[in-house]
């Protein structure tokens, strides 16, 4: 490992995707061509996207009702394409409001329809998931943020609701156990758990479309994409080869289940040091902390840059927190090994012997 890499995205891959993805950038399978070079309509790509889109079901244990598809746009391109694909122009879709990024997709769906706000917790920062909400029986489907990479909190339950299920799932896809078949809707951007930035994950069911009276446009309407097989336009082929590979290595490493034990393990040493440490302290509510990506502050915020620096001597990178909260945030990626973990913690309570 060059370094010990705790970036919130694009995020650490596992050496052994690197590995086989650096090779295929020479000759893929043999071809005399190069991954970055091969016909996306080519048996060869065919075989790619058809092994990432089994494995996903096969990772996630979908039913028959779901298509798998590998989009462009990232999250926010489905912050606007659910709703123009579900909402009408007079329904109301409920949303969750735990940060930024769940912010950004109400703002979206504003454009198409009415927004209930079913429950913020934006008056405290966004340090906790609210517990109450009431959602309409009439809401066209209720939208959740499962993991909240900017301010470190985690929907440890999912809720119960009569109303389709959708989920934003970027920053924890595949790093716990979880019934997927709750859901009506699931979207990923592939770099934090899946892949490499550039394409986007998108599992939804195929009974709760067609139901809008708008004009859809052609390359938005989920239909059409399905009806492609992932081709309605020319897909990033390279993106979906690297999250091929890292579903491959996610599977032979257990699937979820193995996945989080693991990330168990890392959050309980990192929050442990957090909490027993006097020079920092946790900013989420014990209850609501991610696993994914933890959150935490000096009491002396005069020495953060200095810490920062004494971290980038040892290898440590990619923990500064968010511009819009400052601190520090150590993603715990499903390929984060544990040792990276121990480096981290070894390093604050080394500095906090020095300063506090």
């Amino acid at each position: 490992m060059k370094v010990h890499n705790f970036n919130a995205g694009p995020s650490i891959l596992p050496n052994e995707v690197l590995y086989k993805a650096s090779k295929a950038l020479i000759d893929f399978e043999g071809s005399g061509m190069s991954i970055l070079e091969i016909g996306h309509r080519t048996p060869l790509f065919q075989a790619v996207l058809d092994e990432a889109k089994d494995l996903v079901r096969e990772l996630m244990q979908l039913d028959d009702d779901f298509e798998v598809l590998y989009l462009h746009g990232g999250a926010s391109t489905q912050f606007m394409q659910i709703p123009m694909n579900l909402l009408e122009n007079d329904g109301t879709a409920s949303y969750i409001d735990t940060g930024v990024w769940s912010n950004k997709a109400i703002k979206e769906a504003k454009l198409y329809g009415f927004v209930d706000i079913a429950a913020s917790s934006k008056e405290s920062s966004y340090n906790h998931i609210p517990k109450q909400f009431n959602i309409s029986p009439q809401s066209s489907y209720l939208h959740i943020t499962t993991n909240n990479t900017i301010y470190g909190t985690q929907w440890q339950k999912i809720p119960e609701t009569t109303v389709p299920l959708i989920a934003d799932m970027s920053s924890d896809i595949l790093s716990r156990t979880m019934d997927f078949n709750k859901f009506s809707l699931i979207y990923a951007g592939a770099q934090k758990n899946m892949g490499a930035a550039g394409t986007t994950l998108v599992a939804v069911r195929k009974s709760i479309l067609g139901k809008v009276s708008r004009k859809i446009p052609t390359i938005l309407d989920y239909r059409n994409h399905i009806e492609n097989g992932s081709m309605l336009n020319t897909p990033p082929v390279f993106a979906i080869y690297i999250s091929m590979l890292t579903l491959r290595w996610l599977k032979d490493q257990g699937g979820a289940a193995a996945m989080e034990k693991q990330n168990e393990k890392k959050a309980a040493l990192l929050y442990s040091e957090i909490d027993q440490n006097p020079l920092f302290r946790g900013t989420v509510q014990k209850e609501d902390r991610s696993r994914m990506n933890v959150s935490f502050i000096m009491d002396k915020p005069d020495l953060e840059e200095e810490f920062l620096k004494f971290c980038k001597k040892e290898d440590i990178v990619g923990i500064k927190g968010h511009r819009l909260v400052g601190g520090f945030r150590a993603s715990l990626y499903n390929a984060l090994p544990y040792e990276s973990v121990e480096v981290l913690v070894e390093a604050m309570k080394y500095f906090s012997l020095k300063k506090a």
